[in-house]
């Protein structure tokens, strides 16, 4: 059998990207080892930008998030167990969203279906050739031994990724040996939960407000009663001995008493499951050495994985799909401008390294002892200033991020996920976001006489054109790709010969061969 796109991993991040291939037309083929989705909870949620990504797919109301537009955090969000006061901010670039990662998988699976996904399970990939036309690949299933072909192969297959092994691609980074995590689902006496704020008030400790990581010289404890769900309850030690056997919730009330210094009497957990029961340790941070090797790409965890900053892998790995994704397709249809696809391992390695910086940097915060304590206090007087809170904010959400567009000297918007505007056209009001629904190319026109379409002549063709009233923040224009980056941005209502010609080399840099 032959296919445009195999992508071997069933997961978010491989699901994500089969119905961006399939948004832009083409069909791909998803291998996945497991007979059945995973029901072991693993990711809570989805923090920053990825949350607009998902608006921007029409996601966000079937994960969860309501029917109104998401909104960003205007409260806290943490940063290494500390709070970063957004209220202090204009406006907050963090996004969040409580999901259970095996809804996740399930909303996409469904959008995969909808969108003619083939995905076939119980297939454990083991041999991946390539040559110049394409990618011999061999996968073990219920039937035996299947030899398959595609143009193009993505790893979207985890951490232990075989697609990347087998391409012989290095995964360098720090692993964590002293670090041990334990989480479990477990009710709490109802007496000690503050109706008021939420808090899990612990007697002989305090109140330990509800999601958000609470550190002592001794370890870090967190308390999350997602809804519908008993509490999950989780703690972080150092230079424990390793763990014998299956973990017990007797071993989980130890733990926090040694965080915490007091005993918590945690029950069995109600309800339908399944439970959380798990301990972890040690660690790793992460990134490939490449994230493509010619005819293959990594996606996800096969690319990159953090020991911690807030389970960050997954809202890049999604991000990861949704830049590889339109790149595939355009160099499928043969419309790719050269170099693009070598883009995806530019752009997605300057998120990745930048989410190591986040990640170790808060490890380097969490970790016990007095001096450390001591670098907290400093750290939280930085805290109290809008500047820091704004960086660390940006970081947090990854909207910090900027993709070089080849422009000399480029708009403020350009290269960063583009800003949401509520555009009134000729019939209606419409958000940017419900206009990014299809994943094309898509020019804004805010202009007075509608210039920016007209000056493009047959490269218009390779985008699609939105006239409407001058938007806020002074934009009169803006190219976006189906990523949801700014590749062009314009301020003037009658732009020049400079601003039209800035304008057509964006559009032939990104989407025309």
């Amino acid at each position: 059998m032959t296919a445009d796109v195999i992508i071997v991993g069933g997961g978010p991040n491989g699901l994500m990207l089969a119905c961006e291939l399939s948004l832009a037309g083409i069909r791909p083929l998803v291998l996945e080892r497991h007979a059945a989705p995973a029901t072991e909870p693993k990711a809570n949620g989805l923090l920053g930008q990825v949350v607009r990504l998902i608006d921007h797919r029409g996601l966000y109301e079937p994960l969860g998030g309501g029917a109104e537009p998401p909104e960003p955090n205007s409260a806290y969000v943490m940063f290494a167990a500390m709070g970063l006061d957004l209220g202090l901010l204009a406006r907050s670039p963090v996004f969040g969203l409580a999901v259970p990662q095996h809804r996740i998988v399930e909303v996409l699976e469904r959008r995969a279906l909808d969108l003619g996904v083939e995905i076939r399970r119980g297939q454990r990939v083991t041999s991946v050739a390539q040559d110049e036309d394409g990618v011999a690949v061999e996968a073990e299933g219920p039937d035996g031994v299947r030899r398959l072909r595609a143009r193009f192969v993505a790893g979207a297959d985890g951490a232990h990724s075989v697609i990347r092994k087998l391409s012989g691609i290095g995964f360098p980074g720090v692993g964590y040996d002293r670090r041990t995590n334990r989480s479990a689902h477990a009710t709490v006496p109802a007496d000690w939960i503050d109706p008021a704020s939420g808090a899990l008030v612990i007697p002989g400790h305090g109140p330990v407000l509800p999601f958000l990581p609470h550190r002592t010289d001794r370890g870090g404890f967190s308390y999350a009663p997602f809804p519908g769900l008993p509490p999950l309850i989780s703690t972080t030690e150092w230079d424990q001995p390793p763990g014998t056997g299956p973990m017990s919730l007797e071993e989980m009330r130890a733990s926090v008493h040694r965080v915490l210094g007091v005993e918590v009497p945690l029950g069995p957990p109600t309800g339908p499951g399944p439970h959380v029961l798990r301990r972890l340790d040690g660690g790793n941070t992460r990134v490939a050495e490449r994230f493509r090797d010619r005819r293959v790409f990594l996606v996800g965890d096969a690319a990159h994985v953090y020991a911690s900053g807030g389970g960050p892998g997954l809202n890049l790995g999604l991000q990861d799909a949704a830049n590889l994704g339109w790149k595939l397709a355009a160099a499928l249809h043969e419309t790719a401008p050269p170099g693009l696809l070598d883009t995806y391992d530019t752009e997605r390695r300057r998120a990745a390294r930048r989410m190591v910086l986040n990640a170790q940097a808060q490890s380097a915060l969490d970790a016990p002892g007095s001096d450390t304590t001591a670098l907290r206090e400093l750290f939280a007087e930085l805290l109290t200033h809008e500047q820091v809170v704004g960086h660390l904010a940006a970081l947090v959400a990854g909207s910090d991020v900027r993709y070089d567009m080849g422009l000399a000297d480029p708009h403020p918007a350009v290269g960063r996920f583009a800003p949401e505007l509520e555009l009134v056209t000729a019939t209606k009001k419409v958000r940017l976001a419900e206009l990014a629904r299809n994943a094309r190319p898509l020019l804004l026109d805010l202009t007075e006489e509608q210039s920016l379409a007209k000056s493009l002549g047959d490269d218009g063709d390779a985008v699609d054109h939105v006239v409407a009233r001058r938007g806020p923040e002074g934009l009169t224009g803006l190219l976006v790709r189906p990523d949801g980056y700014v590749a062009w941005a314009g301020d003037s209502p009658r732009p020049d010969d400079t601003d039209l010609a800035g304008l057509r080399a964006a559009v032939r840099r990104w989407f025309r061969p």
